[in-house]
C-alpha cells in the first residue's frame, strides 16, 4: 500500500486546510526534478565523455569533501528503481535532464547510438508508470571538448547546443512533450564565470557576460531546431529567480538592490521576453555584447511555458569594492535558514509567480525547482523523520495555491528533489532528497517529507 492509499479523509481535510488545493488546476502536474550529473553516475560508460563538471570536480579544492560526480545515486543502472518510487509518492511528471557528453561526448559529430538508448528507454519506462517526462537539455554539464575550444564565452558553444537539441528532440520528441532549453544559466555565467565556485571555475567578468548572452542566444537556437524536429512540442526555459530587498532604506542600499534584480532576474527575464538585454545592467558590468543582427529575435522566440526555480529571497546592501553587482546579501537575525544557510521565506514564491504572470505576461508556469537541504538522521528502525523539509514543502505548497487562486497560470510543482544526490560544490553533505540515498549501498527510503507530498497529492486527486 502506499502512503497516499492509506490517507484518511481525516488527513487529507488537514492537508487542505493548510493549503488551498482546490485553486490547483485538475490537470497539475505533481512532479519530482533531478539533474543528469547529480544523480547518474557512470561517467565513463557505454561511450559517454567527459563534462566541465567531471573536469571542475577532480580539481583539488573544488568540491567539499574532496566528493565528485562519478557514482553519484547510480541512477544509470538504477533507473527502473527510481521510477517505482515515483509511483510510490504518486506523482504523474518527473522533470530530468539530458546529459550533453552522453549524446555528442565531442560536443559535436556524429551521435553517440548507446547515449540516446539510454535516454529512450528511461522516457519509455516513464511513460509506461504514467508519468509524464520533462526534459532539461542543458544542466550544466557542457562537454569538455566544447570548453577546451572556448566554451560559453565563444559563439560557436550557441551552434552546437541548437544541433545537440534538435538532435535529442528528433529522437525522443516523439513521447517528450515538455522541453527545457536551459536550467539556471544564471549559474552557468555568474556563478561558473564570475564567482568561480561552479564549473568552470572561471573568475572573469568579460567572460561571464559573454557566456550570459550565448546561453541566451543557445536558447533561441535550440528552440527553433526543437520545434524544428518535434513541432508539437511546448518550450520552456528555467530560471532561478529571488525577491530582492534593500537591507535599509538608504539610497546606497536601494540602488544596490535594483542590480541585484537586475543580476538576478532582469538579465535573464528581459531578453526572452522581447525586451533586449536591460540597458542598466550593461551599465553596470561595463562589458559589450558579442551581438549581431538579428540575435535578439532569436532569444526571444516565443517559448509556451516559463520555468521558476526558487529557493530563498535576498536582502542585500551596497557593496561598492565587490564583485559586480556590487551588491552582497546580508543575514537577518532571527530568520529561519536551511542547513544550506539559505534564509526560508514562503511567500517570495508567491510574489515571483505574481511577478512572471503580471510582469512578463506568462502563459503557464511550472515551478521546476523548490526544496530544502537539512541534515538528516536515519533512524534505529531505517526511517528518515524530517519536519523541517516537510514545513517548508507544505509553506511553499500553499504558496503555489495562493497564486494559483489570484489567477496565475500554474500548472505544476516539481520538488527539488526525487533523492538526495551530488549538490555540486557542496558534495554529498547537503541532502535535498524527499529520498534518502545511503552512498554506500545505494539504498533509497522515502523520507517522512515524501510521504507528506504523497499524502498532498492524493488529496488533490481526491477532491
Amino acid at each position: 500500500m502506499t502512503p497516499s492509499e492509506s490517507l484518511t479523509v481525516t488527513e487529507r481535510a488537514a492537508v487542505e486546510n493548510v493549503i488551498d488545493l482546490a485553486a490547483l488546476p485538475r490537470d497539475f502536474a505533481w512532479g519530482t526534478a533531478t539533474s543528469a550529473y547529480q544523480i547518474e553516475g557512470a561517467v565513463t560508460e557505454d561511450g559517454r565523455g567527459p563534462s566541465i563538471w567531471d573536469t571542475f570536480s577532480h580539481t583539488a579544492g573544488a568540491i567539499d569533501g574532496g566528493h565528485n560526480g562519478d557514482t553519484a545515486c547510480d541512477h544509470y543502472h538504477r533507473w527502473r528503481e527510481d521510477i517505482a518510487l515515483m509511483r510510490r509518492l504518486g506523482t504523474n511528471a518527473y522533470r530530468l535532464s539530458v546529459a550533453w557528453p552522453r549524446i555528442l561526448p565531442g560536443g559535436d559529430g556524429p551521435a553517440n547510438a548507446k547515449g540516446l538508448d539510454f535516454y529512450d528507454r528511461l522516457v519509455d519506462g516513464l511513460l509506461a508508470a504514467g508519468i509524464a517526462p520533462s526534459v532539461t537539455l542543458y544542466h550544466w554539464d557542457l562537454p569538455q571538448a566544447l570548453q577546451d575550444r572556448g566554451g560559453w564565452p565563444e559563439r560557436s558553444t550557441a551552434e552546437h547546443f541548437a544541433t545537440y537539441a534538435g538532435l535529442v528532440a528528433e529522437r525522443l520528441g516523439d513521447r517528450v512533450t515538455q522541453w527545457a532549453t536551459l536550467n539556471e544559466p544564471l549559474c552557468s555565467a555568474w556563478i561558473g564565470h564570475l564567482e568561480g565556485t561552479m564549473a568552470p571555475g572561471r573568475s572573469d567578468l568579460t567572460a561571464a557576460v559573454r557566456a550570459s548572452y550565448h546561453l541566451l542566444l543557445g536558447h533561441g537556437l535550440a528552440t527553433r531546431a526543437i520545434r524544428a524536429a518535434a513541432p508539437g512540442a511546448q518550450i520552456g526555459i528555467v530560471n532561478n529567480l529571488s525577491t530582492v530587498e534593500p537591507a535599509t532604506d538608504s539610497d546606497a542600499d536601494r540602488a544596490a538592490a535594483r542590480r541585484m534584480d537586475g543580476h538576478v532576474n532582469r538579465w535573464w527575464l528581459d531578453p526572452v521576453h522581447g525586451r533586449g538585454f536591460p540597458a542598466d545592467m550593461r551599465g553596470v558590468y561595463g562589458v559589450d555584447l558579442p551581438e549581431r543582427p538579428g540575435d535578439l529575435e532569436t532569444i526571444a522566440a516565443p517559448h509556451d511555458w516559463t520555468g521558476l526555480n526558487y529557493y530563498f529571497p535576498q536582502v542585500v546592501t551596497a557593496d561598492p569594492g565587490g564583485p559586480a553587482p556590487y551588491a552582497r546579501m546580508i543575514e537577518r537575525p532571527g530568520v529561519p535558514r536551511t542547513g544550506m544557510d539559505w534564509e526560508v521565506d514562503a511567500d517570495g514564491l508567491e510574489t515571483l509567480i505574481m511577478r512572471l504572470t503580471e510582469e512578463y505576461g506568462a502563459r503557464r508556469i511550472h515551478i521546476t525547482e523548490n526544496g530544502s537541504s537539512y541534515p538528516d538522521t536515519v533512524a534505529p528502525d531505517g526511517s528518515v523523520h524530517d519536519p523541517q523539509r516537510t514545513a517548508y514543502l507544505t509553506a511553499h505548497l500553499a504558496a503555489c495555491a495562493r497564486a494559483a487562486r489570484r489567477g496565475a497560470p500554474l500548472a505544476g510543482y516539481y520538488a527539488w528533489s526525487l533523492l538526495d544526490n551530488f549538490e555540486w560544490a557542496y558534495g554529498y553533505d547537503k541532502r535535498f532528497g524527499l529520498i534518502h540515498v545511503d552512498y554506500a549501498t545505494q539504498r533509497r527510503t522515502i523520507k517522512s517529507s515524501g510521504h507528506h507530498y504523497a499524502d498532498v497529492i492524493a488529496a488533490h486527486r481526491a477532491l
